[in-house]
């Protein structure tokens, strides 16, 4: 199974920006991207195939966040800009064998990091 290793979350403040990186030990066909926030369900945030590289947005990130990726590393990075509070949870990295937006379509998880943006 792919292991999954996030780096670059933190605190910033509203309207600013982050990104974050996603290094996988192999190739998978797609890599995504969800949050939790605290009390929350699992969410959809955004993915990305590695065969054209088509990418999918959740609603409340599109037009802010975008999602890419680096071939030749096995990274996939997400952009995050005008962040708000409400962007707020720990975002986890994850790889599928299809295009998913469900959590339960993803084979590997990685540990997660955080992500906070003070008003």
């Amino acid at each position: 199974q792919v292991q999954l290793v996030e780096s670059g979350g933190g605190l910033v403040q509203a309207g600013g920006s982050l990104r974050l990186s996603c290094a996988a030990s192999g190739r998978t066909y797609a890599m995504g991207w969800f949050r939790q926030a605290p009390g929350k369900e699992r969410e959809f945030v955004a993915v990305m195939n590695w065969i054209g590289y088509g990418t999918w947005y959740g609603d409340s990130v599109k037009g802010r966040f975008t999602i890419s990726g680096d071939d030749a590393k096995n990274t996939v990075y997400l952009q995050m800009n005008s962040l708000k509070p409400e962007d707020t949870g720990v975002y986890y990295c994850a790889a599928a064998r299809i295009v998913g937006t469900k959590v339960d379509e993803y084979d590997a998880w990685g540990q997660g990091t955080q992500v906070t943006v003070s008003s």
